[in-house]
């Protein structure tokens, strides 16, 4: 039997299509900000999930974490029954929702990063094909400014290192051991979730 989350070559297969909107949003009320992002959901098919860009470390985390858990979907192991949270629950390399969901926005003019995916040819996600072009024209019009899609790693918002250590409970011994640097060590922690399970 082989594994539908490696490809031919061992290596990882891809994921769903991700697009990142990085940007400042000014949020005067969560709840609305919340049924905004639930509407252009509903309207564009794509998952929609909008994280505290102090506490992303790379676009390479977000997308990871959006393969992960598709890849969960598709076998059957989701632990939320939303895609969206079940994303968040990879990016925070945790179990617990309540846990993941600090991870998400809060009131006030914030960075934030909203990732938009695909989960139409995610089997088990029971979803349409998804209009990333118009949720992430959406996105941008939500915001005070913004940059679509960064390239390579980078998301085009710092993240805050404090609160990133806090969070993802990384020592200085831990920074000490390793050859990689905070963002690597957070990836690890993303891909290290289902090996947890």
């Amino acid at each position: 039997m082989t594994d539908p989350a490696v490809d031919a070559d061992g290596a990882p297969a891809p994921g769903p299509a991700v697009r990142l909107v990085a940007g400042t949003f000014a949020i005067a009320d969560l709840d609305a900000f919340l049924a905004d992002l639930d509407e252009i959901a509903a309207e564009t098919g794509a998952v929609v999930q909008a994280f505290d860009a102090d506490l992303v470390v790379s676009a390479t985390q977000l997308r990871e974490a959006a393969r992960l858990a598709a890849r969960a979907i598709a076998r059957g192991e989701a632990v939320a029954r939303d895609p969206g949270v079940e994303i968040m629950l990879y990016a925070a390399g945790s179990r617990q929702i309540d846990r993941a969901l600090k991870l998400g926005v809060s009131e006030g003019e914030r960075s934030a990063v909203v990732l938009l995916t695909d989960f139409g040819d995610v089997s088990g996600s029971d979803r349409s094909a998804a209009d990333l072009d118009a949720a992430s024209e959406a996105i941008r019009a939500l915001a005070v400014d913004s940059a679509d899609d960064p390239d390579g790693d980078a998301i085009g918002v710092g993240f805050d290192e404090t609160r990133v250590r806090e969070f993802y409970g990384v020592t200085d011994r831990e920074l000490a051991a390793t050859n990689g640097d905070l963002a690597d060590l957070v990836r690890e922690r993303v891909a290290l979730l289902d090996v947890e399970k």
